[in-house]
């Protein structure tokens, strides 16, 4: 099926999580952009102060106070998308937290409670988004995860969670194209993103949590999602280092066992004590962040990632490359020094943008 989406400029897109990490990173990419923006969160504060700072730069943008977890709070988001500008093109379920700590050592009301955010709050905002974009047509652009795919220890109840979403995503998309309704429905799978995630998450281990590397910055997935705006996506991984590991899990599963047994448990804290930390799984935290504290290297960019949303540029890329090789074999043959190839006019720029 077709689908006619259009573009940044032309958009009003809304975006839940949008107080901190992806979403707040999403908006102001959205924003500079061009488009309208509805921002949910429970940080009312910290929204108040996001949407200042984009009216500054010219972007007309409201906020909304809700808790993802309650289906009120989506018809809220509608209604005030309704009331200032007509409608939406775009929703982003995007609101999520998450616990450390081993599945039989968690108490059973923080478990509901991450499902409560991460699940129902994907299954409540994408029957408000696809009952108004069915009239309208539109994109749902859904946030899953790495661990859609494949689980990791330590964050056991995340990941169940982020199948769950991927399951249901998968399912709505199928049931929207058999009824031909207009709407793109996208499952976005990040690995581990340098986001206050951590800070905010609920911990049990004793020790302050980190991420698993390769760490990649939040501007990748915001560069995803708004892809997935414009361009129909079934789905999407940000990284390289997801799209191993669920390979991996999906064709070497025991093989992808023993190395989470070895790894997970100890790449995902810090030798140093977890205190003083105020977490968001059932209250915001007001902190209207970017980014985290992650001590490692983070990746700016994703040669896989970028590839997956030009690949016409990569082939492109891919073809000059060849190209060049060519051309060098033939050099060679015929007697002519390498780098005096290299240096020449017009062969050197074209060499030199392939490496």
């Amino acid at each position: 099926m077709k689908y006619k989406l259009k573009k940044l400029r032309d958009q009003v897109i809304v975006i839940t999580g949008a107080s901190s990490g992806i979403g707040l990173v999403t908006a102001r990419m959205a924003a500079r952009n061009g488009a309208r923006l509805v921002l949910a969160a429970r940080s009312e504060d910290s929204l108040r102060q996001i949407v200042g700072e984009l009216a500054d730069q010219g972007c007309e943008a409201i906020y909304v106070a809700a808790d993802v977890g309650r289906a009120d709070d989506h018809r809220k988001i509608a209604s005030a998308a309704m009331d200032r500008f007509a409608g939406f093109d775009t929703w982003v379920n995007n609101a999520a937290v998450s616990i450390y700590g081993r599945l039989l050592e968690v108490p059973e009301e923080d478990h509901r409670q991450l499902f409560e955010t991460n699940f129902w709050g994907t299954v409540y905002g994408s029957r408000v988004a696809c009952e108004h974009l069915r009239r309208r047509g539109g994109a749902l652009i859904n946030i899953g995860s790495t661990v859609s795919d494949r689980a990791i220890p330590v964050q056991g109840m995340y990941s169940a969670s982020k199948h769950a979403v991927k399951g249901f995503t998968d399912a709505l998309r199928m049931e929207l194209e058999e009824d031909r309704v207009p709407i793109s429905v996208t499952l976005i799978k990040p690995g581990s993103i340098n986001t206050p995630y951590t800070d905010h998450a609920k911990n049990y281990l004793g020790e302050k949590p980190t991420l698993p590397p390769p760490v990649y910055a939040p501007d990748l997935v915001a560069e995803a999602i708004l892809h997935c705006a414009e361009h129909p996506e079934r789905e999407l991984f940000v990284g390289s280092g997801g799209a191993i590991i669920s390979a991996m899990g999906r064709y070497a599963p025991r093989v992808a066992d023993k190395y989470m047994e070895s790894t997970m448990f100890r790449q995902q804290r810090r030798d140093e004590p977890d205190y003083g930390r105020r977490e968001g799984l059932y209250s915001p935290t007001e902190d209207p962040r970017e980014r985290g504290e992650y001590e490692g290297m983070t990746r700016e960019t994703s040669l896989y990632t970028k590839a997956a949303l030009h690949p016409m540029f990569t082939g492109a890329l891919l073809l000059a490359a060849g190209m060049a090789a060519t051309q060098l074999v033939r050099r060679r043959r015929t007697g002519v020094d390498e780098e005096e190839f290299i240096a020449s006019e017009p062969h050197r720029d074209r060499y030199t943008e392939t490496l």
